[in-house]
């Protein structure tokens, strides 16, 4: 479904709650950080996926302690639309995955999404490391390779109240191989980096409850 017409009015948005803001908030980051790291041409929308992260680092934690600053919340609003816009590019794993698990527990889309990534990121090392290296630049970490935005990426949720664990979410573990087989099939995984089978997400499940990011 394609809306003609998306009114982005931020002060919509000033009464959300904190865990709320954090996880939809981190579901934009999301979008866009997929969306640069998907395969293909896309300059656009890569541009568009750079300059949302630059501000949802910026800007996200503002909006999570700070509730009532507009400023924030206007800034975080165009990331929402900057990540949409973006990733007609593609998404990745992060999404197919999620979108298993909310399926099969009823979590939330965008807090799981924040919860699963930097497994997902980890099982793409070997193949993202040059996107890797231009989201350092473009945040200005001080390390920009993989694991100085992976570590980055770390402190980003938990400086936004991010669960580290799918274990802290209270998730079951019986469920690996079925999580496996729905998020290999979910249309997100064609535009992961690498073409994960569902043994690869039944496994990067169970790290995310165990909280293993080898």
């Amino acid at each position: 479904m394609m809306p003609e017409i998306a009114l982005c009015d931020p002060e919509l948005t000033v009464g959300l709650p904190a865990h709320l803001t954090a996880a939809t908030g981190f579901d934009a980051f999301v979008h866009c950080f997929e969306a640069f790291c998907a395969p293909g041409y896309h300059p656009m929308a890569d541009g568009i996926a750079l300059e949302g992260m630059c501000l949802a680092a910026k800007h996200l934690p503002k909006a999570v302690h700070e509730g009532s600053d507009l400023e924030a919340r206007t800034h975080m609003m165009s990331v929402a639309a900057m990540g949409a816009t973006a990733f007609q590019k593609g998404l990745g794993g992060v999404h197919a995955l999620s979108h298993a698990i909310g399926a099969l527990y009823d979590t939330h889309h965008g807090l799981t999404n924040a919860v699963v990534m930097p497994y997902v990121v980890r099982s793409n090392e070997s193949v993202i490391g040059d996107k890797m290296a231009r989201i350092g630049r473009a945040l200005e970490l001080e390390t920009q390779n993989f694991d100085g935005v992976f570590d980055w990426l770390l402190k980003f949720r938990k400086e936004v109240l991010i669960p580290n664990t799918l274990g802290d979410m209270k998730l079951p573990t019986g469920d690996a191989d079925e999580l496996g087989e729905r998020a290999v099939q979910d249309p997100c995984a064609g535009a992961n980096p690498i073409q994960h089978d569902a043994a690869k997400y039944a496994e990067i499940f169970r790290k995310g409850l165990a909280g293993d990011l080898s």
